[in-house]
């Protein structure tokens, strides 16, 4: 099969816009048609099978009328042996025919998307992470599993009968008026009066199938937020609450559903229906002209034949296109995503690594030592654009030296952090590394030089090596057990029933908080970066863990430029400079001491903490 590049979101359409209307069928070929264009020789060939066994099966037709002529009601045994042997050749052909067709199809199908799925995710972790606050998990989730599904079973099934369904209707509809001009002018007169049904409820459950598609993600998305926090439930006790509130979820998403099947079901029954009888008048009006002499009894079982044939090829496009309108709602959703826009550009590095090319990720100023400024920076969340995280900030960390960053919550100490990993950009000021703007600088290159240790340590559902080998893919064994042995993370993963090849669990689940920090640790020590983020790197750790992984934290720090969010004072007395943040705005900077005796911010916070420890220990 044929190996092409897999398309990505760039090579969507831009003319779709997020808050598009509803896709026609039309729209929704045009927005696939990159996914399907590189497989454009399966699609011919898919497309002459499907032609070859259209023929076939109309061919059977004639064959039927030699039999009735021929064989049934002529004196003849090798007539009859004759027509029965054609029929069977007929029979044999279409099953070949059939068989390509149906494998082509469903390989294409499931060729295309796999790259629409594959295209989806790229863009998904591209984007900016203010779309995440607004965008359930859940619901995303569901267009990358739900909806592409669904698409696999149109382009692969659906979309295939249809057009076998529509040759077959047009084929039939020229024999019959090859086989009889006064019926078929009855036909005529009778496909607008069945089409006309499948155009008005098609819109219906167009309409409908995307209303669907939407319930069954929030019932989905509903379900993993439970899940994720299910220990808070438990906790809570509010186990009945949550499946009454799931309940009701299904409730409503069953509701959508049993109004899109009704209406379905209708116009396959609408369809059925008026099919059945236009075939009955043809019957009645042809049997009458067969028992006057002027058709034979061939052509009207030929006639009957195509006409059968046109009433199932009509009632198959009928149920086929109330999937294609359910279709049409899941490529409108998966579009939709595709052309959400990331506010931070896609990382130049990262793309060209996608295409196959070996890129340096080597930056003049990104490398080496890393001498960070923040110049006059004010910064609005998306979410919170009235209220500025920070506020002309201002301030200086020179290469190899610690800066610790303190104050009340909301203060700004994380938004730092994000915008130095350029999560978001600031709306005026500029933070440079080295001098130079991190906005001209690509992020893949920037971020690369980068260690965190959140204070919520994020773990993968695999096992320990993937883990710590997450900052730096091809780190040796031996360097991923020193990295442990730093972090005093080996004694314990040692203990663990398969050691480094123990899987973790969804989030680590199946470690203490101490322990899924010190991973985090040790993560950030394998990658050995050049800058260094710590979110309060040890809050998670009882006392004697601390006192190990804060001297192997002073070990990772020299001669490294380290920002340190602290909480607790004590950790970062011996930081080279300390910021005192309020309100998104610097206060204050300087060392331990000489904050204590400037700053009464620093003072009050100081005397809180270091009561609080010395009422602890007494």
């Amino acid at each position: 099969m044929p190996d092409s590049r897999a398309p990505s979101a760039t090579d969507i359409a831009p003319s779709q816009s997020p808050k598009s209307a509803s896709l026609s069928a039309t729209s929704m070929a045009r927005a696939l048609w990159p996914f399907v264009r590189p497989y454009k020789l399966v699609l011919v060939c898919a497309a002459l099978a499907l032609v070859f066994t259209a023929g076939i099966t109309l061919s059977i037709g004639q064959g039927v009328r030699l039999l009735v002529d021929e064989g049934l009601t002529g004196d003849s045994t090798q007539a009859l042996s004759h027509a029965v042997f054609i029929i069977m050749v007929l029979a044999v052909l279409m099953a070949l025919g059939t068989y390509t067709r149906h494998y082509l199809v469903s390989w294409l199908g499931e060729r295309v998307v796999a790259d629409l799925r594959k295209a989806v995710f790229d863009h998904i972790v591209t984007l900016h992470p203010s779309y995440f606050e607004t965008n359930r998990s859940g619901e995303i989730m569901s267009r990358l599993t739900t909806d592409t599904t669904l698409l696999q079973q149109i382009i692969g099934t659906s979309f295939s009968m249809a057009l076998r369904s529509a040759l077959m209707f047009v084929g039939a509809l020229i024999l019959l008026l090859f086989t009889n001009l006064k019926l078929s002018l009855m036909v005529l007169i009778g496909v607008p009066l069945v089409l006309l049904p499948i155009t008005l409820y098609g819109r219906r459950v167009r309409k409908l199938s995307k209303a669907s598609q939407d319930s069954i993600a929030d019932v989905g998305s509903y379900a993993g937020e439970i899940i994720q926090h299910i220990k808070t439930v438990q906790s809570y006790t509010r186990e009945r609450h949550e499946m009454q509130a799931f309940s009701g979820e299904v409730e409503v998403a069953f509701g959508v559903a049993k109004r899109r099947v009704r209406q379905r079901s209708l116009l396959i029954a609408v369809v059925i229906l008026m099919m059945f009888g236009a075939v009955s008048g043809l019957i009645l009006v042809g049997g009458n002209d067969m028992i006057a002499g002027r058709i034979t009894s061939g052509d009207l079982a030929a006639f009957v034949f195509y006409a059968v044939m046109m009433g199932s090829a009509v009632a198959t496009i009928s149920e086929v296109y109330s999937e294609l309108q359910r279709a049409t709602g899941a490529t409108e959703r998966l579009i939709d995503l595709l052309n959400v826009k990331a506010e931070i550009p896609v990382s130049e590095v990262a793309s060209s690594q996608t295409a196959g090319q070996d890129t340096d990720s080597k930056v003049d100023g990104a490398q080496g030592e890393a001498q960070l400024a923040f110049e006059s920076v004010t910064f609005h969340y998306p979410s919170r654009p009235d209220k500025p995280a920070l506020e002309e900030l201002s301030l200086d960390v020179p290469a190899g030296k610690s800066l610790a960053l303190v104050g009340p919550s909301g203060a700004g100490k994380s938004t730092m952090m994000d915008l130095l990993q350029r999560f978001y950009d600031p709306q005026s000021g500029r933070i440079t590394l080295n001098g130079s703007d991190i906005r001209d600088l690509d992020t893949v290159v920037l971020r690369s030089q980068m260690a965190v240790v959140p204070q919520q340590p994020a773990l993968f559902t695999a096992d320990v090596w993937y883990n710590l080998r997450y900052g730096k893919p091809d780190a040796s064994d031996e360097e991923v057990i020193a990295a442990a042995k730093a972090a005093h993370a080996h004694e314990f993963i040692e203990q663990l029933p398969d050691g480094y090849n123990s899987h973790l669990g969804e989030q680590g689940a199946r470690l203490s908080g101490g322990q899924r920090q010190r991973l985090a640790i040790a993560r950030a020590i394998l990658k050995d970066p050049t800058i260094l983020l710590l979110d309060e790197a040890t809050s998670a750790l009882d006392a004697e863990s601390e006192h190990h992984v804060q001297r192997a934290l002073e070990t990772l720090m020299k001669d490294r430029t380290t920002i340190i969010i602290a909480h607790r004072l004590a950790t970062i007395l011996h930081a080279d400079n300390i910021a005192v943040l309020e309100n998104g705005r610097l206060v204050a900077q300087g060392r331990h001491q000489q904050l204590v005796e400037s700053s009464p911010l620093y003072k009050r916070l100081a005397e809180l903490q270091f009561r609080e420890a010395q009422t602890q220990e007494s």
